[in-house]
């Protein structure tokens, strides 16, 4: 049978989602949680792969079974063997056409600054911090020239393994509560390190260190080298995945919201 998970992680622990030969991982973290509920080895797929430091709270995945087992075991059995900073929101069981990462429409992340002259203490993993002040007028003059479908090569990372540098960015919002600034971001998907990237520059673009229309002159150049420095990964989280109705998978992710 396949089955699919809605998953949460604090990703400060972790060095990433996919499975190395060192480094804690998400991936290998569930799979051998799972594996023990199976009594057999068990390979997991994703929505879409974080980087280190990067959190969920909205992940999905799935994976194929022989063992026979209901949901309430792969989600309170998984659980039991989970360390504490991940944890399975809910399971199903779905059809055999449904995948994590190619069955998925839209995929939404959310980027937390900390818009305060001194850096938080408790949640120093948890969020990026800029004590300079924000002018959210000139970030979404500039977060509106991602819109629509673009070739993103300037805004992803050198060894991403995209075969197309082309994705729709559906939705791109700024907004402010007291003392902290949200980016939300939705495309139909994402190129390595790209949501980090689109981050870093608008954040370049709110103190004030580069024009709005520098966004659009980067994106047109369709060079790397030309963007700013990416966004640090504590502030990223990946909140919600899209799917088709036919597969009933929930959209239990939540928005992060600190203020």
């Amino acid at each position: 049978m396949r089955f699919a998970l809605g998953v949460e992680f604090e990703g400060s622990g972790f060095s990433g989602w996919q499975r190395q030969s060192s480094g804690r991982t998400v991936q290998a973290s569930m799979e051998t949680a799972l594996a023990r509920v199976a009594d057999a080895p068990v390979e997991v797929v994703c929505a879409g792969r974080t980087d280190t430091g990067v959190h969920a709270t909205g992940q999905v995945v799935h994976f194929d079974t022989r063992a026979v087992r209901g949901t309430d075991s792969w989600l309170r059995g998984g659980n039991s063997h989970l360390p504490h900073d991940i944890r399975i929101q809910w399971a199903r069981p779905v059809a055999d056409g449904f995948h994590a990462r190619f069955s998925a429409r839209r995929r939404h992340y959310r980027y937390v600054i900390s818009s305060t002259t001194t850096s938080p203490a408790i949640l120093r993993h948890l969020v990026c911090h800029v004590r300079q002040p924000l002018d959210l007028q000139v970030m979404r003059a500039a977060a509106s020239a991602l819109l629509g479908e673009h070739d993103f090569t300037s805004l992803r990372a050198a060894a991403c393994q995209a075969k197309t540098p082309v994705r729709t960015i559906h939705r791109l919002d700024v907004t402010r509560s007291g003392d902290w600034v949200y980016i939300d971001v939705e495309a139909n998907a994402f190129l390595h390190h790209m949501v980090r990237c689109i981050a870093g520059m608008l954040i370049s673009i709110g103190v004030g260190d580069r024009p709005p229309g520098w966004m659009e002159e980067v994106l047109a150049a369709r060079d790397r080298t030309r963007a700013g420095v990416n966004a640090p990964a504590a502030g990223l989280y990946l909140v919600r995945v899209e799917y088709p109705v036919t597969f009933q998978i929930p959209a239990t992710g939540w928005l992060p919201v600190y203020g």
